[in-house]
């Protein structure tokens, strides 16, 4: 898989590109990771690639001009484009999946209030939100959608750790512990040390849907809701929510 970044600071991206499992996926011939300057497709000696907006207000966008000519300069036509925004769709874990299986994605990194609107009228990018929050440029953002991608690209994480991360069913991932197996006065849980491979997987499935029910009661609507969630799951949410029922406790609070 190939990424090509849009951006204003090319340097940004070192340290990530360095971290162990991306450059892993890189030195593997798993990713190739591009970074194109924008400011390389300015006409003036300033190289400025923003501007005030018209109709007045506050901050600066960047200019449509540049960030065509770096989108037209790696020939982008049937690749999959991306830009971070606070006003897109909300990313998620199967956006991550769905964008695993491309072999081109473009990232355009925005700055200061955005980019010229004409940038999305002409190139249709996915407009994604990685949160309900602002940061300051796009960059960031980029970062946290490749390193979500990459994790799921065959070679670069053991499938078994996969499976058994966060939203992967649906929920959110259960405790973990390890040595020393009493820390501060608090043990781990008797049946982590049973060897019990059943129980385990039993203790690990409640306690990964009682996390769910106090963290993210939204995600368990849409487990509880889907149709190929198992029944142990489904049995497991209802005995937890009748339990807590007769404490005074509901999946809401």
């Amino acid at each position: 898989m190939i990424f090509n970044i849009i951006t204003l600071f090319p340097e940004f991206f070192k340290g990530f590109i360095e971290n162990t499992i991306i450059s892993r996926a890189v030195r593997k011939g798993i990713v190739g990771i591009n970074l194109i300057n924008c400011r390389d497709f300015t006409e003036d000696r300033y190289k400025s690639c923003d501007d005030y907006t018209y109709g007045g207000g506050a901050g600066m966008i960047l200019r449509a001009g540049p960030l065509a000519g770096a989108l037209d300069s790696i020939q982008v036509k049937g690749n999959k484009i991306i830009y971070p925004t606070p006003s897109g769709r909300l990313y998620t874990q199967e956006r991550a999946k769905e964008y695993s299986k491309e072999e081109c994605i473009v990232i355009i990194c925005g700055r200061y209030e955005g980019i010229d609107q004409r940038i999305v009228d002409l190139y249709s990018p996915d407009e994604i939100s990685i949160g309900d929050y602002i940061i300051s440029g796009g960059e960031p953002a980029a970062c946290v959608i490749m390193d979500s991608i990459i994790r799921l690209l065959k070679g670069v994480i053991k499938e078994e750790s996969l499976r058994e991360e966060s939203f992967n069913n649906g929920l959110l991932e259960y405790p973990q512990y390890t040595r020393p197996e009493i820390f501060k006065g608090l043990r781990v849980p008797a049946v982590l040390l049973s060897g019990h491979h059943e129980n385990i997987r039993k203790w690990r499935l409640k306690k990964s849907i009682e996390k769910t029910i106090m963290m993210r009661p939204d995600l368990l609507d849409q487990v509880i809701d889907d149709s190929e969630v198992s029944s142990e799951i489904k049995e497991i949410v209802n005995n937890i929510i009748e339990e807590g029922e007769e404490n005074g406790f509901n999946k809401s609070n």
